[in-house]
This record gives C-alpha cells, structure tokens and sequence, in this order.
C-alpha cells in the first residue's frame, strides 16, 4: 500500500459544517440509498451535500469490476427491487430540479443492471415530470440492447466515462475496452431519443497532453457533446497513486481545446467530476443545441 502524496496548494479545502450536509444525510440513511459521492470518496462531497444535492449510485454499494482508481467496494450485493421509488422519495424531499443517477458495473446481472437503471429513471420521471435527469452508466458489457433499454427510458444526459487515455486502460481500467466504452457514447450519441451525450477523463495518472487531444478528438467523432477534466486523487493507499498534480491553468488551456473541437459544453478543473455542476453543463449544452 502507497500512502497518498501530498496535495498541492490549489488542492487544499475546507471541510463543510455538519449542520450543512445534515438533510441529506438524513435522506439517504432513512430511505436506504447509496451515493457515489460516499462510495467513491468524492471530494466534492461536502460541497454538492451542502447544496442540498447528491448523486445517487444504483445496484448497490459492490462493484463486479476493481478498477486501480476506484474506492467502490469490489464484489456486488443483492438487487434492493425498492431502490427505484426509495430514490424517488429523495429526490422529492430534497427537491431536486436536475437528478444525477450513476451505478455500479453489474457484470453478473444478465441486462448488466439496464432495467433496474431505466425502472428508476420511469418512477422519477413519473413522480416528478418536468425534473432533468443525467444517468452515468457502465460500458453495461457492450450489449446493444441493453444499452436501448436505458435509452428508451429518455434520460436527457446519457454519461459514460472513457476515464483515461487508451495507453493506461491495462493499468487503471483493465476489464474495460477503450473502443467498446467509445460504441456506448456514439449509439447514445445516435439514438432516436437524441440524448445530450458526455464522458470524462481524469488527469495526472501519467497521460500526455497529446494523448488527452487524441481521446477528445476520439470523442467528437462519435458525436460526445459534453465534457468533464478532472484531476485524480488518490482516494486510498490501496489505489493507484497520482502520478502528476496538473496546474490550474493547464485545465484552463484543456478546457478551451476541447470547446475549440467542438464541445458544446466543457467543465475542465482540479476538482471536476462527473456529475459536478451537471445541470449547468447540460443547459449550457441543450443552448448549444437549440442555437443550431
């Protein structure tokens, strides 16, 4: 085990008070619910619980998968069948306008986890019509049809992260496909239901600048339109370490290469992830898309 470096200034946050993130806290332990932002160790934690948001993480706290990055428990549990109106219930009590679902990689579920994931999106939609909602899925093992199941369940954000450059998948994401996880985003991208389509890399893993412009390129030809650059941190000794602390201002410059290739929106910093500021980065597209 490899003790997490030291961060760089830039890095260096306050934590929220308890009183800030009590709400929704109280939500997830009284309806059961597991997030990704608990899981995974996300340091935005604070911040998006103080805001009164979460991103709700699906199929259980286990994951199939053990990639290098990730602090989600390794090995799944059984399917909670109440999940999907439990996670509605939340949604409501926090009173969300914009929801992010994300989930674990269910390699032995035979759909992957597609029906559980559109079942939850149906009940959400049903109890709160006019609500966006993003879903951050797994590669669901390549399966088209499991892939439509999700889609026809009209997420207005479909988000599958390539994660890292195609060099490093054997180190960091080493039972996923580089091209496969790039199919996902372009039927997504190409499907009747038109979602907004996005992926993420994280930075400082030991990728090049050209490597990075290459990936993005990679995206845009499959038709992704929205983007998240976020630095890595390590979230434990047991992962991967950081191999590099990218500067401000290299996400800056990354940030506007990506929106120069195309990218109808783009949030590139530190500490972006995934479902950081999603709603934004999906109006900021659905503009994109309406000034067409």
């Amino acid at each position: 085990m490899t003790r997490p470096n030291p961060k760089p200034p830039w890095l260096r946050r306050r934590l929220p008070l308890p009183g800030q993130t009590r709400n929704v806290e109280n939500a997830l332990g009284e309806l059961r619910l597991h997030t990704v932002c608990e899981e995974a160790l996300c340091p935005n934690r604070g911040e998006c619980y103080g805001h009164g948001t979460a991103t709700f993480l699906l199929l259980g706290p286990g994951c199939t998968r053990n990639c290098a990055f990730c602090n989600v428990t390794h090995g799944p549990s059984a399917v909670d069948l109440a999940e999907p109106v439990n996670t509605a219930e939340a949604v409501k009590r926090l009173n969300l306008d914009f929801c992010v679902l994300t989930m674990v990689t269910r390699d032995d579920l035979p759909d992957g986890g597609a029906s559980h994931v559109a079942d939850t999106i149906r009940v959400i939609r049903n109890e709160m019509p006019g609500l966006g909602l993003e879903v951050l899925i797994s590669d669901l093992g390549g399966d088209p049809g499991a892939l439509d199941v999700v889609l026809g369940a009209e997420p207005n954000v479909l988000n599958h992260n390539l994660e890292t450059v195609p060099r490093l998948y054997k180190s960091v994401r080493p039972q996923a496909d580089y091209r496969q996880s790039l199919e996902v985003l372009g039927r997504s991208a190409g499907h009747k239901n038109r979602p907004v389509t996005k992926s993420g890399l994280m930075l400082g893993l030991g990728e090049t600048e050209d490597e990075i412009l290459a990936v993005l390129g990679d995206l845009r030809s499959v038709g992704c339109e929205c983007l998240t650059l976020g630095q890595y941190l390590q979230p434990s000794g047991k992962n991967l370490p950081v191999a590099e602390y990218i500067l401000p201002e290299v996400f800056d410059r990354l940030g506007q290469a990506a929106l120069d290739m195309g990218f109808a929106a783009v949030a590139s910093g530190p500490y972006v992830r995934s479902s950081y500021q999603a709603a934004g980065v999906y109006k900021s597209a659905q503009t994109k898309r309406e000034d067409r």
